[in-house]
């Protein structure tokens, strides 16, 4: 698919390609792996590929974060296909094995995915050639299966059937606050898969409203409420770490409520390509309930109570989630 081609680097980017399941038992573990190259806005010698692994251990309500910087001539990211290779971590499509090291905590993976679902557009197509907004997403591969191995200091976790996807972002610089949401699979519809993003961004001085996207596969179809108009009429409001988010269109409604509470969350680092850092706090472990009204059908009704990922983006540090990587 051509929006998965990485775009040039050299001009201040942050490219991630972005992993993360959930066992489908209950309480369930759940992983989180990001192969990233950053390059800082007008010092493309200063770019660095970056491995990032987190495990959430929600048996025993533990988090543990591990990053790892190389320089990027240690680095290779293919422009025309999934594949990269940082340091000796590899990824290609299909499996992407590897190993992350934080100042507490040490995670490898050697994991295989596979999947049959199309790609997932949260932008309208057309958003995706211009200029705005500054960062893009694409999900590769929803409900993707997950298979192999991590290891978590010294401790080592099969993965066996997990689901969860392959992402794709990028951008040259990050969106300035959001929360973003995205459910493989609900306890009473496997197959259901749910994006959606709150947000707002900076032009100039002045910040944009609040903007809200969804797009949910269900039922064998995908329902889109993500043009500009839509996500500017919806509603969406979040805090810590709670958030409600109503969309509609004019025969559609879908409300969505996630929220986790705040030891599911950990704090991450995020370098931004013109200068700074923003702070993501990062769960896959948040409960999910949806509903969607549609006229002439009945309501649909979908829930999982600790299937959510959920991510705020801040500036903000008064938070009090320590940030780990």
């Amino acid at each position: 698919m051509e929006f998965l081609s990485l775009p040039s680097w050299n001009h201040g980017r942050a490219l991630r390609k972005l992993f993360h399941a959930r066992q489908p038992s209950r309480p369930a573990p759940g992983f989180w792996i990001r192969y990233t190259i950053f390059s800082p806005r007008g010092k493309p010698e200063a770019a660095i590929g970056e491995l990032w692994a987190v495990y959430f251990d929600g048996e025993n309500a533990k988090v543990s974060a591990a990053k790892t910087e190389v320089p990027l001539a240690d680095c290779s990211f293919s422009n025309t296909a999934l594949d990269a290779t940082i340091a000796s971590s590899r990824l290609s499509d299909g499996a992407l094995r590897g190993a992350a090291q934080g100042q507490q905590h040490a995670i490898s993976w050697d994991l295989s995915y596979h999947g049959g679902e199309a790609p997932l557009l949260m932008l309208p197509r057309s958003m995706y050639e211009r200029g705005f907004p500054k960062a893009k997403a694409v999900v590769g591969l929803p409900n993707a299966i997950f298979n192999g191995t991590l290891k978590v200091d010294d401790e080592e976790i099969a993965v066996q059937a997990w689901a969860g996807s392959q992402n794709h972002n990028w951008g040259s610089r990050h969106t300035d606050c959001y929360a973003w949401g995205q459910v493989a699979g609900f306890d009473n519809d496997p197959e259901a898969f749910l994006e959606c993003a709150t947000s707002r961004v900076r032009i100039g001085p002045v910040f944009t409203p609040w903007m809200s996207l969804v797009v949910l596969r269900v039922g064998g179809e995908e329902i889109r409420l993500n043009s500009i108009g839509q996500a500017l009429r919806a509603y969406g409001r979040y805090r810590y770490f709670h958030w409600l988010l109503d969309s509609s269109s004019a025969d559609t409604r879908v409300r969505i409520k996630i929220e986790a509470p705040s030891s599911a969350f950990v704090g991450l680092c995020y370098y931004n390509p013109p200068g700074g850092t923003k702070t993501c706090l990062n769960s896959k472990l948040a409960s999910c309930r949806l509903t969607v009204e549609r006229k002439g059908c009945p309501e649909t009704v979908l829930e999982t109570t600790d299937r959510a990922a959920f991510e705020i983006l801040t500036d903000d540090t008064g938070h009090g989630i320590p940030v780990l990587a």
